[in-house]
């Protein structure tokens, strides 16, 4: 029991605290890593995305990873239409999570892109090529509204179909605009679960209709943060 009041006190003192990544890298590292990163992750929804990695990363690495990730961050903020947020990855590392509205990328119901969505997406993979020490996870995801002439059952693995069809798609096209393949560790579809907004309004909806894009660091960057090497 005490153990988890001390967990809960480092996870709100870091989101009270408004820190930027350098400050949550270290505090993170300081903390025990792992541990910690999982409660933050399962926080954030996003404790499947992180390097596959045997031991905690110490408070220093931690620092310099969160260092780096908030230069990430900032070259980020200039891809059209993507709503940019630092986030934490499993290993309790500073991730960066980029999130289009479906409704840019894809005509309601479908899984091909717009020709308006490739100059996002462009943009998107010129950032991922400057930047191939982070690893990469792509997740879609839709509202839970039910399909024409379908049970409540066949609508969710329809909404579940689509939207790892549309995460593929973002994946297809991120690869043919020369992001190496081995940077995209996960492509994965989720559906109806989890909602960042209200279903049962129009705006929530349209909020839960989106494409997650993670940029976290990868096996290299850890190894170059240990080492002190990171910039």
């Amino acid at each position: 029991m005490k153990m988890k009041v001390v967990i809960l006190s480092l996870c709100a003192g870091i989101v009270m605290a408004g820190c930027n990544n350098l400050a949550k890298g270290t505090a993170i590292g300081a903390g025990g890593g792992a541990v910690l990163g999982a409660v933050i992750g399962k926080i954030a929804g996003n404790t499947a995305v992180g390097a596959a990695i045997g031991t905690a990363v110490g408070a220093g690495a931690g620092a310099l990873i969160g260092k780096h990730m908030d230069k990430v961050k900032a070259q980020a903020q200039a891809v059209q239409n993507a709503q940019v947020e630092g986030v934490t990855d499993a290993n309790g590392l500073a991730a960066v999570k980029l999130t289009f509205d479906s409704g840019i990328l894809f005509a309601s119901g479908k899984s091909t892109l717009t020709t308006s969505s490739k100059a996002a997406l462009s943009q998107c993979a010129e950032l991922l090529k400057t930047n191939t020490d982070c690893d990469v996870a792509i997740q879609g995801y839709t509202d839970n509204d039910p399909w024409k002439n379908s049970t409540a059952e066949q609508s969710a693995q329809k909404n579940l179909n689509l939207s790892q069809q549309r995460a593929q798609a973002v994946t297809n096209q991120l690869l043919a605009l020369g992001v190496p393949a081995t940077q995209i560790r996960a492509t994965t579809g989720f559906g109806e679960a989890n909602p960042v907004a209200d279903n049962s309004t129009v705006a929530g909806k349209a909020q839960n209709r989106r494409v997650e894009i993670y940029m976290y660091a990868g096996q290299a960057m850890i190894n170059a943060a240990e080492q002190g090497t990171l910039k």
